[in-house]
């Protein structure tokens, strides 16, 4: 079963997006939350961390999702659904390579 619609493209590479950060961000909150339990405030910085796991997909995973999938339906390419995976999983890979190297931090 493939992809063809520009709806089912986006949908999926967007879940794929938003389950995979909030995978990699409760691992995150989960290491956060074991180092810091004692700290009078540093114990409710593991919600930060997950909030943000959500938000970042909200907001920059719709817009990437959507731009990968008006690619693919302008160019008539039909998606399966292991790229939607690779696509969302990327999404996530790329946003930690950016948060890890400070790419923003030098503008």
């Amino acid at each position: 079963m493939t992809l063809r619609s520009f709806p089912e493209m986006w949908y999926q590479i967007f879940l794929w997006a938003l389950f995979s950060s909030i995978f990699v961000h409760t691992i995150a909150a989960a290491i956060c939350f074991a180092t810091l339990r004692k700290h009078k405030y540093g114990k409710f910085f593991p919600l930060l961390i997950i909030i943000m796991g959500v938000l970042l997909p909200l907001t920059s995973g719709v817009l990437s999702s959507a731009a990968v999938a008006f690619v693919y339906r302008a160019s008539s390419y039909q998606m399966p659904p292991l790229y939607a995976l690779l696509w969302g999983i990327g999404q996530t890979v790329m946003a930690g390579c950016v948060g890890f190297t400070r790419i923003l931090a030098t503008l």
